[in-house]
């Protein structure tokens, strides 16, 4: 089966599967768009939902809900910026697509880090404390012998994260890319191994071992690997920063 990578790609496959509509969040239910039809948690199912997480925070993610209820013999689909829990919605229906989601497909540009996987399971990696000890070495031995690197062109696992501060190791298959986007903060970018090309909208740089750069926050940046590499990345996490 091909890999959908985007969530247009997604939407799509979607619609040709019946998910027709296009559902919005309310306080206490979904209201179809386009009309005034308020379904309930308790009259609807989450068939799957496909995850997507940030270029570079994996743990900002939208996620994509496919959704039906036979009461109103009516399925469509319902997206989400970052993640159920940012939206103004009440805890019931927080709960309830949270509660009835049977199928969690990942569709990510990275590979999820923060939950339990089958390569990191639950309770391994201490992803915050009073002090945390990284080791790096095992970190990049870790993501490149995981399914998602011999699958796709890169993965990336959370090394801490907490309210103010991610520091995230990404590793990058030649010629892989990360897309324009932004970070809700100022970074730093270290190249562990490999070459790396680091771009703005004004501004380009190429990064090779033993190299590091910052930017600050809100800045549209790219990056390019101009060989097999591996980047650590921090994020210092600014309040009331969304991008």
């Amino acid at each position: 089966m091909n890999k959908m990578s985007t969530v247009t790609e997604v939407l799509q496959k979607l619609k040709e599967g019946g998910y027709t509509v296009d559902f919005n969040l309310s306080d206490n239910c979904l209201i179809c768009h386009g009309n005034s039809l308020q379904i309930h948690p308790e009259e609807f199912v989450v068939d799957e939902h496909y995850r997507f997480e940030g270029a570079t925070d994996p743990g900002d993610e939208a996620i994509v809900y496919a959704i039906s209820s036979t009461k109103h013999n009516i399925k469509g689909t319902l997206i989400n910026g970052y993640g159920i829990s940012s939206d103004p919605a009440t805890d019931k229906i927080i709960a309830a697509l949270k509660e009835k989601s049977s199928i969690e497909i990942e569709a990510p540009s990275v590979e999820k880090s923060n939950d339990a996987t089958p390569q990191r399971s639950a309770g391994e990696r201490t992803l915050d404390a009073e002090m945390v000890v990284l080791d790096l070495n095992t970190a990049q031995n870790q993501i490149k012998s995981e399914a998602a690197w011999h699958n796709s062109d890169r993965n990336a696992i959370t090394l801490l994260k907490n309210e103010g501060l991610r520091i995230v190791l990404i590793a990058l298959h030649a010629e892989a890319e990360l897309k324009a986007h932004k970070a809700p903060g100022i970074i730093t970018v270290q190249v562990l191994d490999g070459h790396i090309n680091f771009k703005t909208d004004k501004l380009e740089s190429g990064l090779r071992k033993g190299e590091m750069l910052t930017l600050q926050t809100g800045i549209t940046h790219s990056v390019f690997a101009v060989t097999e590499a591996v980047f650590l990345l921090t994020i210092a996490i600014e309040k009331n920063v969304r991008v």
